[in-house]
């Protein structure tokens, strides 16, 4: 019997109090999800898993989260950055705010991703 391959994910985490505490709208809000995703492809675009992950445009996996505030999504990248999981945060101009981060696509169930959204994210509502 064949392994059942588990697909690459890009996970996408969005400030909840955009929406909520400082009243962007929804599209404004979608259009940081999309920086930030745009961005860490564009940045790991000669790497093995972003390349696998982009040969099969039909298939990805993203898992859209959201985070409290820019506390927690700074606490967050954090938590990324010491289990070396490459991601981008993206930060708008002007108003030089962090506003959402995406990850590079990886194995969804490893214990250093599963620990880092855990511990910081919640499913996007």
């Amino acid at each position: 019997m064949a392994a059942v391959v588990e697909p690459l994910t890009m996970f996408i985490v969005v400030r909840k109090d955009l929406a909520k505490k400082l009243q962007w709208p929804a599209g404004s809000v979608m259009t940081q999800a999309c920086h930030a995703a745009t961005a860490i492809l564009h940045i790991t675009r000669e790497e093995e898993p972003t390349k696998k992950y982009l040969a099969d445009l039909d298939n990805m996996h993203k898992v859209v989260l959201e985070t409290k505030n820019e506390g927690s999504l700074e606490k967050l990248a954090a938590v990324l950055t010491e289990h070396q999981i490459p991601f981008k945060k993206w930060i708008e101009q002007p108003e030089n705010i962090a506003t959402a981060l995406a990850t590079a696509p990886l194995s969804p169930r490893s214990p250093e991703v599963l620990e880092a959204f855990k511990k910081c994210c919640s499913l996007y509502r």
